[in-house]
């Protein structure tokens, strides 16, 4: 059995373990399909109904902020990821399907539990309508500045390979496409993406889109690690960025 051979069987048997069709990564469903409906009606809500649902945000992502830090940045060293910035339909599925056991994360998994929210947000509660309120939260803290990037070493490869491989689904500048679940991955800790991608390659990744396992299938070590520092390097557009890597998120201070 060849490499890509294996890998494929992999995605196949997680999959099954998973309780589904392998190719039927985002078939929703559940409360990521609840939470999306309802993330959609805050658009059409009031001044006061919207400060209320940005207050309940803040209230379940206390329960974040541990790991996450206050300002949603992660760590360097790739334990945690970035959460700032990020698409609110991809947090919704991200969380949706850690807490239906469809993305191993042992150590996020007990935080994320309907249980462990209302306990610490009683007026939010732990259902969809949570999930929805922190990812609309999530999505507008401004992100880090200065994250982690990796090596610097092999730039030109690593665009080349990003250009030919990954920009339909994460796009230019690695804005990625809200509305298809694809992430941004503009200015994510190289350590997070490097453990990721590898996880997503190796099948390892029970979540993760079957069109990505089969494009990086034939991906090398140093493949990888080039594509992965010049993601790293991808920085979003000012807008979205905090004004100094010394910001402090004004509403856990």
């Amino acid at each position: 059995m060849n490499k890509t051979t294996k890998i494929l069987a992999a995605v196949l048997t997680a999959g099954i373990f998973a309780g589904g069709s392998a190719m039927a990564w985002n078939e929703g469903g559940g409360e990521q399909d609840e939470a999306e409906k309802i993330l959609a009606t805050f658009a059409g809500k009031t001044d006061a109904e919207k400060a209320k649902i940005r207050e309940d945000g803040v209230a379940v992502y206390e329960v974040c902020s541990a790991c996450h830090l206050p300002e949603g940045w992660g760590t360097p060293d790739g334990t945690f990821p970035q959460l700032a910035g990020q698409s609110a339909n991809v947090i919704i599925k991200q969380l949706a399907d850690i807490r239906a056991k469809n993305r191993d994360n042992p150590t996020m998994y007990p935080f994320a539990l309907p249980k462990e929210i209302k306990n610490a947000a009683p007026e939010v509660g732990g259902g969809p309508y949570a999930i929805a309120a922190v990812a609309a939260y999530i999505s507008k803290i401004p992100m880090n500045p200065a994250n982690g990037v990796g090596p610097g070493t092999d730039l030109e490869h690593g665009k080349k390979l990003y250009k030919k491989n990954c920009v339909r689904c994460h796009g230019e500048n690695g804005e990625g496409h809200s509305v298809d679940h694809f992430p941004l991955i503009q200015g994510q800790h190289f350590k997070y993406l490097i453990r990721q991608f590898e996880w997503i390659r190796d099948g390892k990744r029970r979540n993760a889109n079957p069109d990505m396992i089969k494009q990086i299938a034939g991906f090398s070590d140093r493949d990888m690690t080039a594509v992965i520092d010049y993601v790293s390097r991808l920085k979003p557009p000012k807008n979205k960025l905090a004004p100094s890597a010394d910001w402090i998120n004004p509403d856990f201070d």
